[in-house]
C-alpha cells in the first residue's frame, strides 16, 4: 500500500500526541525496572523524543515545533476536560467516584508539571539536534539523535520532578529529588540508545519512495 508523505507525517504526528497524553494519564503508576523506580510513562513518553528527532531530521525544525505546539494544545484540552470531569458530581449509580477522583487528581498534577517540562525539553531537543547536525555537516544521525535526547531528557526529568514534587513533603528536598532524577534519566538514556535503529528506520520510511525531503544520515 502506497502511503503519501503527508499521511506518513500524520501517522507520526498522531503517535506523538498519543504518547504524550498516554504518559501523562497513566504515569501515576510506579514500577521498578532494573532496580529503578519509574513511572509506567517510560513506555510512552520517550517516544515523543524519538519522533521529534525523526521529524526534525526529515522535515526540519519548524515542522517539529508546530508538532510540539499542537501536542501541547491537545494536552491542555485533556487537562481542562479532566478538571471539569472531576468537579462534576457523579450519578448515584456511579460508585467508584472516590477511586476515580484519587487517580485522576494525581493525573492533573502530573499534567500540569509535564506541560512546562515537555515544552522546554522538546524545544531543547530540536535546538540541540539542529545544532549538532550543523556541526557534523549532516552526518552521524545516531550521534545527534542520542546527544540531543540525553540533553533534553535531563532537562525534562529535572523540570518535571521539581515542579511536580519539590517540597510536597519535607522528604522531597533537592538531594532527594536528584536521587530520583539521575537513575530515571539514565534509564531514559538506555531507552534512547536502544531505539536508535528505530530512528533510522523511520527516517528511511519517511523518505521512501516519494518524500522530497532529503538529509544525510550517515
Amino acid at each position: 500500500m502506497n502511503v503519501s508523505p503527508d499521511q506518513k507525517f500524520s501517522i507520526l504526528f498522531a503517535l506523538f500526541v498519543g504518547a504524550l497524553i498516554t504518559a501523562n494519564l497513566l504515569g501515576v503508576k510506579i514500577i521498578t525496572i532494573l532496580g529503578v523506580s519509574t513511572s509506567v510513562g517510560i513506555f510512552a513518553y520517550p517516544l515523543t523524543f524519538l519522533i521529534n528527532d525523526t521529524i526534525t531530521e526529515v522535515y526540519g525544525k519548524e515542522k517539529a515545533r508546530h508538532m510540539v505546539n499542537a501536542a501541547i494544545a491537545a494536552q491542555i484540552m485533556v487537562f481542562v476536560v479532566l478538571a471539569v470531569a472531576l468537579l462534576l458530581p457523579p450519578a448515584t449509580r456511579f460508585t467508584n467516584n472516590e477511586a476515580y477522583t484519587a487517580i485522576f487528581s494525581n493525573s492533573l498534577r502530573i499534567i500540569a508539571a509535564s506541560l512546562t517540562a515537555f515544552f522546554l525539553s522538546q524545544r531543547t531537543d530540536i535546538f540541540s539536534f539542529v545544532w549538532i547536525k550543523g556541526k557534523t555537516h549532516g552526518r552521524f544521525l545516531w550521534l545527534r539523535t542520542n546527544l540531543s535526547t540525553i540533553l533534553s531528557q535531563f532537562a525534562d526529568t529535572t523540570l518535571f520532578m521539581f515542579i511536580a514534587f519539590y517540597h510536597v513533603t519535607p522528604k522531597f528536598d533537592v538531594p532527594f529529588l536528584f536521587s530520583l532524577i539521575i537513575p530515571y534519566w539514565l534509564l531514559k538514556i538506555g531507552y534512547s540508545v536502544a531505539s536508535t535503529p528505530v530512528v533510522y528506520a523511520l527516517v528511511a520510511w519517511l523518505r521512501h519512495p516519494n518524500n522530497s525531503a532529503h538529509t544525510e544520515t550517515r
